[in-house]
């Protein structure tokens, strides 16, 4: 495992300071305010602690209130909302300075015997002979905002080869699709929620940008707002950070300001994973200049 691999399962380890009380550490990853994913990984790391560890989490929906400080530790809430035959149910309020940034609820279930049907992955290039975002990055360095180069040029936790390519800096109008592979950098143990608590994690990167693609804008350019403004996620069974993931995205709708995308997530051998949907602020500023 890299270290910047175990620095980030070690962000997702919180403590437990009181029942149903625990506390994150935050990481910069140079943008404006705390990554969301982050706090996504963070909300399941907690409600797990207070499940019963043969239900699995399988769904998660989730709001962005406040930017988050990446400088400062979170907390995290926990509120036992139901155990029921079946389902647990989880409620997780994210806070700092004492103001809540995020909430949560998240549903578990233990595993059973059912229906199942998939729609088939994508017919795209494998991952094999792309670059890494981050190869990509260190040839337009000295593009990239100052406050954001040494973090987008540096080794990360979690490898994206996009199948997609696009031009942040320049970009061009464009069909609402979108394709990356993404996988932990490095093993990881053999144990099936950190590969979700690590999987929420990653979904935040790239879903609410595949609704920027047909208006030719990006987070790069100075009169865009972009924020998230909630997250949903569904883990349809067991599934490895460690191998290459397919993230299939596209957005059928933008309007008021605000920007929807969805995806599904398969893994190499085509199985359905998990699925995720996001809708966030693409605002045009008027006081950029």
């Amino acid at each position: 495992m890299s270290q910047v691999l175990e620095d980030l399962v070690s962000l997702l380890s919180l403590e437990q300071i009181e029942e149903n009380l625990f506390r994150g550490r935050s990481q910069d990853l140079g943008f404006r305010q705390l990554f969301g994913g982050q706090v996504l990984g963070q909300c399941v790391s907690a409600a797990n602690q207070t499940v019963d560890q043969a239900r699995h989490v399988h769904s998660l929906h989730g709001y962005f209130l406040r930017p988050g400080d990446a400088t400062l530790p979170i907390v995290y809430h926990v509120d036992r909302v139901r155990d029921g035959g079946s389902f647990s149910t989880r409620r997780v309020t994210a806070v700092q300075k004492g103001q809540p940034i995020f909430f949560c609820s998240a549903s578990f279930q233990a595993d059973e015997e059912g229906f199942h049907h998939q729609l088939p992955m994508p017919d795209v290039p494998g991952p094999d002979d792309l670059p890494t975002e981050t190869d990509i990055a260190r040839q337009v360095a000295h593009l990239i905002p100052e406050r954001m180069r040494e973090r987008m040029v540096s080794d990360k936790p979690i490898e994206i080869r996009p199948v997609t390519r696009i031009n942040p800096f320049a970009p061009e109008p464009a069909e609402p699709v979108k394709y990356v592979w993404f996988r932990a950098a490095g093993p990881l143990p053999d144990e099936p929620q950190l590969h979700k608590l690590l999987l929420a994690y990653a979904s935040d990167f790239n879903l609410l940008t595949t609704s920027m693609l047909p208006h030719g804008v990006s987070v790069f350019q100075k009169f865009m707002q972009v924020a998230s403004l909630d997250h949903a996620l569904w883990f349809h069974g067991d599934l490895r950070m460690d191998d290459w993931l397919l993230y299939a995205m596209d957005s059928p709708w933008s309007g008021n300001a605000r920007g929807f995308a969805r995806a599904s997530i398969f893994n190499r051998a085509g199985q359905l994973v998990a699925s995720s949907c996001q809708e966030g602020l693409t605002r045009l500023r008027e006081d950029w200049k």
